[in-house]
C-alpha cells in the first residue's frame, strides 16, 4: 500500500482543515514546495496536492503554487482541486502532473467525466468524498442525494479505474479511519470487472492504523496532519508497511 503524503494549498500556502471546513484552517507552511521536497526526502514515492480555495471556487487558483511544487520533486504527483474543464486537466498534466482529480465535476458532470476518460484514461482519478456515506461537493459544502457507495460502482462502470474515498468527517481530526465504510466500499468495488483501485484518506492518526487499512487492499492512504504534527514518522511508516508486505 502506498503512503501518500497530502500538500493542501490555500492562498499558496501549505494548510491543513478539519472536517473539510474552511474556518478550522491550521497553516503548517509557507511553501508548498518545500514541503514536497520534505516528504521526498523522506522516501515519499508519491504526493497528493489540492488546491483548496479551487475547490471552493471551482476553478484552479493557486495553479502558480501547484506548478512549483511539481517542478520541485522527481516524484509523481497528483493534483485536485477545482478542475471542471478539460483545459485545467490538459493545463495540469502539461505541468508535470502524473494524475488529475476530478470532484465535484465527476459527481455533476458525466459528459465531462466521459471526455476526459476518453482523453487520459488512467490519468483520471475521481474523488468520492461522504459525510456518513453521502457524497458532499462544491468543497465539502454541499450535501448531494448520492451515497458514496453507489457513486462508485457508477463511477466503475464508467472506467473510472482510480477512485479516492475521502470520509470527511474524519478527515483532520487524528482519530482514526472509517474502517467499516472502507471494507464496505472495497468488498462492494471488488465484485466489479475489472475493479478499480482505491485510495483511502480521512482520519489516519497511527502507524498501526496504517497497517490495519494495509491488510484491508487498498491501493493506497493518503495521510496529511498526521505528518504535520508529528504523530506520524513517514520514514518510519513507509518501512513499517514494507515489512509487512
Amino acid at each position: 500500500m502506498e503512503i501518500i503524503p497530502a500538500i493542501d494549498i490555500r492562498a499558496g500556502r501549505c494548510v491543513r482543515l478539519t472536517q473539510g471546513d474552511y474556518e478550522r484552517e491550521t497553516v503548517f507552511a509557507e511553501d508548498p514546495a518545500a514541503i514536497a521536497r520534505r516528504w521526498q526526502d523522506a522516501g515519499a514515492q508519491r504526493l497528493h496536492v489540492v488546491d483548496l480555495d479551487g475547490a471552493r471556487e471551482g476553478r484552479p487558483v493557486n495553479a502558480a503554487a501547484i506548478q512549483r511544487v511539481l517542478a520541485s520533486v522527481f516524484l509523481p504527483v497528483q493534483v485536485g482541486g477545482g478542475i471542471r474543464e478539460l483545459v485545467a486537466v490538459q493545463r495540469y498534466l502539461e505541468m508535470g502532473a502524473d494524475r488529475v482529480i476530478l470532484g465535484t465535476a465527476a459527481a455533476k458532470d458525466r459528459l465531462f467525466l466521459g471526455e476526459a476518460l476518453a482523453r487520459h484514461g488512467d490519468r483520471i482519478v475521481v474523488a468520492v468524498d461522504a459525510r456518513e456515506g453521502v457524497v458532499v461537493a462544491e468543497g465539502w459544502r454541499e450535501t448531494t442525494a448520492l451515497k458514496a457507495v453507489d457513486l462508485a460502482q457508477e463511477l466503475t462502470g464508467l472506467g473510472v479505474q482510480r477512485i479516492i474515498y475521502t470520509d470527511v468527517l474524519r478527515d483532520g481530526t487524528l482519530t482514526e479511519p472509517n474502517f467499516p465504510a472502507i471494507e464496505s466500499l472495497l468488498e462492494t468495488l471488488r465484485a466489479m470487472q475489472p475493479p478499480p483501485a482505491v485510495i483511502y484518506s480521512g482520519g489516519i492518526a497511527s502507524i498501526d492504523q496504517l497497517l490495519r487499512l494495509a491488510a484491508m487492499g487498498p491501493e493506497g492512504a493518503i495521510v496529511g496532519k498526521a505528518l504535520y504534527t508529528g504523530a506520524i514518522d513517514l520514514a518510519e511508516a513507509l518501512a513499517a508497511v514494507m515489512v509487512e508486505r
